[in-house]
C-alpha cells in the first residue's frame, strides 16, 4: 500500500507539472518506484531512489517547466537534439552533475568542470546508489564520414535496485546492443538516415530481449517512423517483450 501511494504521488506530481507531456509510467524497483516521464524526441526524465535524472534534455525548454530539478544530466552525443547547451544552462541546478562523453565535455563551459563526470565507452560510475554504464553507440558500416562514429558518443545503462534501464542514444543494431542481457527497460531509437529503420530496431530488440521497450527518437527526414509496425514485429517474434508506445512529440 505504501508503495502504491508513493508511486501515485510521484506520477501525479510529474504528470500535473506539465499537461502537454505524455502521462508518466511507474515501475517497481528494489529502491522504490521508477517514474518515467517521456518529454520529447530523445529527452526523458527518470525519478528513482530519490534522484531525478534528465537524459538528453534538448529543444523546447518549456516542456520541462514544473519538473523537479535534475540531480544528474546524461548526454549521449554532440548533436543538437541531444546536447543543447542553452537547455542545460536553464535546467541545471547547483547540485546537478553532468555525465557525458569526452566530445561533449570538450564543448562545455570551463565553469561546469567541477560538476562534469566523463565516461568513455564501457566506463562506469556509481552516483547516489545508481550505477551508470556507458555503452557504445554508432552507425554501421563504420566509415570516415559516419554521422555517429564509434567511440564518440555513449548509450547508457542505469541500474537502480536491480532494475536495468538502457538508453540507446543514436545507434544502429550494433553487436554491443544485441549482446546486452537482463535489461528491464529499453529506449531504442529508429529514424533514418541517422540511426536505423524499424525492421533493424525490432531485430536488435529481439536479440537482447528487454522486458519492456519504448521506441523513442523516431523522427527522421521523412517524418515519424511507424512505431506500430515496430510493435507488431517485436511481438511477432516474442510476446514476452512489452512494447510501450508513448507520445514523444507533444503538440504545442
Amino acid at each position: 500500500m505504501k508503495f502504491r501511494i508513493l508511486a501515485f504521488c510521484l506520477a501525479a506530481f510529474i504528470g500535473n507539472a506539465n499537461a502537454q507531456l505524455s502521462t508518466p509510467d511507474t515501475i517497481r524497483t528494489g529502491k522504490g518506484p521508477l517514474v518515467i516521464q517521456p518529454v520529447e524526441h530523445a529527452s526523458v526524465v527518470f525519478t528513482v531512489a530519490g534522484n531525478v535524472i534528465y537524459a538528453d534534455p534538448a529543444g523546447k525548454k518549456e516542456l520541462f517547466k514544473g519538473l523537479a530539478a535534475p540531480d544528474f544530466i546524461l548526454i549521449t552525443d554532440i548533436h543538437g537534439d541531444h546536447f543543447d547547451s542553452s537547455a542545460i544552462a536553464t535546467l541545471k541546478a547547483a547540485k546537478t552533475k553532468l555525465i557525458v562523453p569526452q566530445a561533449v565535455a570538450d564543448k562545455l563551459p570551463a565553469s561546469y568542470k567541477p560538476s562534469v563526470i566523463v565516461l568513455k565507452n564501457f566506463g562506469v560510475t556509481t552516483q547516489n546508489g545508481i550505477t551508470i554504464n556507458a555503452i557504445p553507440m554508432y552507425n554501421l558500416p563504420e566509415t570516415p564520414d559516419s554521422k555517429h562514429p564509434k567511440g564518440r558518443g555513449n548509450g547508457y545503462i542505469l541500474t537502480a535496485g536491480g532494475t536495468r534501464i538502457y538508453l540507446s542514444g543514436d545507434t544502429q543494431g550494433i553487436p554491443e546492443m544485441r549482446s546486452l542481457r537482463n535489461i528491464s527497460v529499453a529506449f531504442v531509437c529508429m529514424n533514418l538516415p541517422y540511426t536505423m529503420d524499424v525492421p533493424e530496431a525490432a531485430d536488435a530488440v529481439l536479440a537482447f530481449k528487454p522486458k519492456i521497450v519504448y521506441p523513442y527518437h523516431y523522427r527522421g527526414q521523412k517524418g515519424l517512423s511507424d512505431v506500430n509496425a515496430f510493435k507488431e514485429k517485436v511481438n511477432a517474434g516474442s510476446k514476452a517483450i512489452e512494447v510501450r508506445l508513448r507520445d514523444w512529440y507533444p503538440k504545442q
